[in-house]
């Protein structure tokens, strides 16, 4: 099983939901590949958003390695799931995603059965509470994914 998480930048949202999902779903015992890209180009190579790795640190998480990178054609293909932040990303990657592959785009929130809220909100030009709520929406998430893969 292989898992995208997707949002604009790869720099905030996707990177700490791939890290998080990472570390529950070894703990839970289950084989499953992560990893994370953004629908935009914007921070290509660049490292994760500080406040990211930040507020990942305090939360037992590593974000020191990661490098934004952009969805490619091929990603739709490798991945089983390919899993938006929100509408806004989601409706970016079904503009660009082969019909054949079309059924493996959701919202990662919606996948992973957690709701409400059907988003996990940008912080970008938000606070420090912001960023600890991606963790929080990270972890919900992952706890969410175990249970449906199992």
């Amino acid at each position: 099983m292989k898992i995208l998480f997707v949002c604009m930048g790869n720099i905030c949202r996707s990177p700490v939901i791939e890290v998080v999902a990472r570390q529950h779903l070894q703990r839970a015992g289950l084989a499953v590949e992560v990893a994370s890209a953004g629908t935009e180009d914007y921070h290509v190579g660049g490292s994760a958003d500080r406040r990211s790795i930040a507020s990942a640190r305090a939360a037992g998480y590593d974000l020191a390695a990661h490098r934004a990178r952009q969805v490619s054609a091929a990603d739709f293909e490798m991945f089983d799931h390919v899993l938006a932040m929100d509408q806004v990303n989601l409706r970016a990657l079904r503009s660009v995603c082969p019909r054949q592959h079309g059924h493996k785009l959701d919202l990662f929130l919606r996948h992973a059965q957690v709701s409400p809220p059907d988003e996990v909100p940008d912080p970008y030009y938000g606070a420090a509470a912001d960023f600890r709520a991606v963790i929080d929406l990270a972890e919900a998430g992952a706890q969410g994914l175990i249970a449906r893969l199992r």
